[in-house]
């Protein structure tokens, strides 16, 4: 009876509210919310720092943020010496070891980050004393060991290795270096071997010269009181000695292109292209065209409802995003870039549309709606941020680092509300430079190359390291005659022959595999049983504990995946799939009808024979090296319609055949390295 009550009395209520209101008439909005941010009380220490205090006590917690006010460095040969040392940085004092250290912040529910540039701390307020201690120490006496600067040297260097065949890395890399110049503070780059220039000791010593408190702010944000913390303050960072002034060059903005060119970085792995419309800008926040060079960059391609985004996403399916950005900083040396990553094949439409939606906002009024919208979507924002305390930091920080008004930030929204259709269309055409951009696209240059050149843009070639080369030969002519069975041919003959491959029985294989971000490094087994049996499976050790990751398995009548515990059985055109495979070896199956020889390509920068594989209507590729035979690569299309790449590299001699000991999926930034081989192996039908 309660609850038919209850319902009764929702359905009145529901039905005298929609009688109050009329759906049909828009509701008038109210009035701009008014930001009020709290005013900092200021002091500066006898070396130096200044401290902006800023009390909020509505929750018992304490943010400090430091800066350095300091311009760019230019680090030359030794690029790499600023991220080394801001990586051992915020890891133990010279008093305290790494371990002692870290797990006391955790025990204390704290966060200590330093980096080369800035500090960050959070503390509940019980702990605040013993956390500034910490956080002055770590910035002043700073653990510094040749140890741990070979570790971070080292990871550095594995970082590099698998930006190898990145397209984002090798896209921000090329792109700096084009847009400002190798010797530019944003636009030198590190290489190996500049990470390798770099030693110890220059660490050290950079750390002496950059690390004093002559120039450093510090932000208070939380529950404190202004005269305990000032004390407090004074108390934990007066130690930190003043050193000579240091000031290197500011950066000075390089000119644009004069005309509009295409520079292109051919990367013969690459599934998709990254495509990367650029000009440089001079725009500082506290320009008068700032807030509308928000939303104009907002419009065009801010989000989902930009024109970027409703164009070559929802539009043309041609990606899964394409966004715009305008950047600014207190130099007046910034980049403006709109660009997406999309599928090789649309590579040149994508770069036409692109350019297109660029030149709309410039020459088109926009619609007063979607400026509407783009304003409410940044109040919105706003707003929220605002209810930070890192945030705010952040706010006195730029107020003091950009020379802006004190108001600047209760400013903010009325600012953003006053801007006019009129103002997106005036900034748009002089931020967007359209006809003095660089178009800088990473991709497979045989798969689109030939497109690109019908789109009117001049085309430059360059390494993945900013060189300028000449055009690269993408298609050579196949020799007359050859087919894709000889290719075939040559491939087994060069891991074997016909009939050491055709008395493999069975193959187990495992690897180690590299995930990116994993703490662990997983095994992969992978074991093959004549004529189609296998088994694929990764696991990892936790603990002394093996733990399954993944497990694919067919028997030859079914098959199933499982992967964190859950268990799928293969469905049945997984099933089909599955028992059509033929052998350990599939070349040994091909057919002549089956294979196409389409074309010379680069892989990994060799020439390879692509031969086109067609069995049962489905396609993939296969590239063989010219030179000696071997299998470098394969393209599959999976049940998403994306191509899966597969390189293989490092073959070794296995009894009387060859196997690659080194495989690697580069969409996934996937790395198997084979650590062992048997061959012929008994292996139980119980196994699969």
């Amino acid at each position: 009876m309660k609850k038919i009550i209850l319902t009764v009395v929702a359905l009145i209520f529901t039905l005298n509210i929609n009688a109050q209101l009329d759906r049909s008439v828009m509701p008038i909005g109210g009035p701009s919310p008014k930001i009020k941010l709290d005013k900092p009380k200021e002091f500066k220490l006898k070396n130096g720092i200044r401290v902006l205090v800023v009390e909020n006590h509505k929750l018992p917690r304490v943010n400090y943020s430091l800066r350095f006010n300091r311009n760019p460095i230019v680090e030359g040969d030794k690029a790499g010496l600023l991220s080394l040392l801001g990586s051992m940085l915020g890891n133990g004092t010279t008093s305290i070891p790494k371990d002692e250290f870290n797990e006391e912040v955790d025990f204390l529910g704290a966060s200590i980050n330093v980096s080369f540039g800035s500090g960050f701390a959070f503390t509940l307020t019980k702990n605040n004393e013993r956390v500034l201690e910490l956080f002055s120490d770590a910035i002043i006496n700073p653990l510094l060991i040749e140890e741990e600067f070979e570790k971070e040297k080292e990871k550095l260097l594995e970082g590099l290795k698998s930006q190898k065949k990145d397209i984002d890395a090798i896209s921000g890399r090329v792109a700096g270096a084009l847009s400002y110049g190798k010797n530019h503070a944003y636009g030198e780059f590190i290489t190996e071997q500049t990470i390798n220039n770099v030693t110890f000791n220059d660490v050290v010593e950079f750390q002496k010269k950059y690390f004093i408190p002559n120039n450093v702010y510090l932000v208070a944000i939380g529950d404190v009181n202004y005269k305990e913390v000032k004390s407090l303050i004074s108390e934990k960072f007066s130690g930190w000695k003043k050193g000579k002034p240091l000031q290197d060059p500011e950066p000075i903005l390089t000119e644009n292109v004069s005309l509009t060119e295409i520079d292109f970085v051919d990367l013969p792995t690459a599934t998709q292209s990254s495509i990367q419309v650029t000009n440089n800008v001079d725009l500082k926040m506290t320009d008068e065209d700032y807030f509308a060079a928000l939303m104009a960059n907002d419009i065009l391609g801010g989000g989902g409802a930009g024109y970027l985004f409703k164009n070559l996403r929802e539009d043309k399916g041609y990606t899964y995003g394409a966004y715009s950005s305008l950047g600014s900083n207190r130099y007046g040396v910034s980049k403006f870039r709109a660009g997406a990553k999309v599928r090789n094949m649309v590579t040149d439409s994508a770069v036409s549309e692109i350019v297109k939606e660029i030149s709309r906002i410039r020459l088109e009024r926009v619609d007063s709606d979607l400026l509407k919208n783009a304003k409410a979507k940044y109040v919105g924002n706003f707003i929220r941020q605002a209810e930070n305390p890192q945030t705010i930091a952040g706010y006195a920080l730029n107020i003091k680092l950009n020379n802006l008004p004190d108001d600047f930030y209760e400013t903010y929204l009325e600012n953003i509300n006053s801007v006019s259709e009129a103002d997106v269309k005036r900034v748009a055409n002089k931020y967007f430079k359209i006809g003095n951009s660089r178009i800088i696209i990473v991709g497979k240059g045989s798969d689109v190359v030939a497109n690109l050149e019908e789109v009117g843009f001049p085309i430059n070639y360059f390494d993945a390291f900013a060189n300028p080369i000449a055009k690269p030969v993408f298609n050579k002519a196949i020799p007359d005659g050859l087919t894709g069975l000889n290719v075939i041919s040559s491939y087994l003959q060069a891991v074997g022959g016909r009939q050491n491959l055709e008395s493999v029985n069975t193959l187990v294989m495992k690897a180690d595999v590299t995930i990116p971000g994993a703490p662990f490094v997983p095994t992969a087994i992978i074991r093959q049983k004549l004529p189609n049996k296998s088994s694929f499976l990764i696991e990892a050790n936790m603990q002394g504990q093996k733990i399954t990751l993944s497990k694919t398995t067919f028997n030859g009548e079914r098959g199933y995946n499982e992967a964190q515990g859950q268990r799928r059985d293969f469905e049945e055109d997984q099933l089909d799939e599955s028992m059509k495979t033929k052998g350990i070896f599939e070349e040994l199956y091909y057919t002549e009808e089956q294979l196409e020889l389409v074309s010379i390509n680069s892989v990994n920068y060799e020439d390879a024979y692509k031969v086109k594989v067609t069995i049962d209507g489905k396609v993939s590729h296969r590239y063989y090296s010219v030179e000696n035979g071997l299998l470098l690569s394969t393209e599959d299309t999976d049940d998403n319609n994306n191509v899966v790449t597969t390189n293989f590299g490092d073959y070794q001699p296995v009894e009387n055949i060859k196997l690659p000991f080194y495989t690697e999926i580069p969409a996934q930034k996937l790395e198997f390295k084979t650590t062992s081989v048997e061959v012929n192996k008994e292996l139980k039908d119980s196994s699969f």
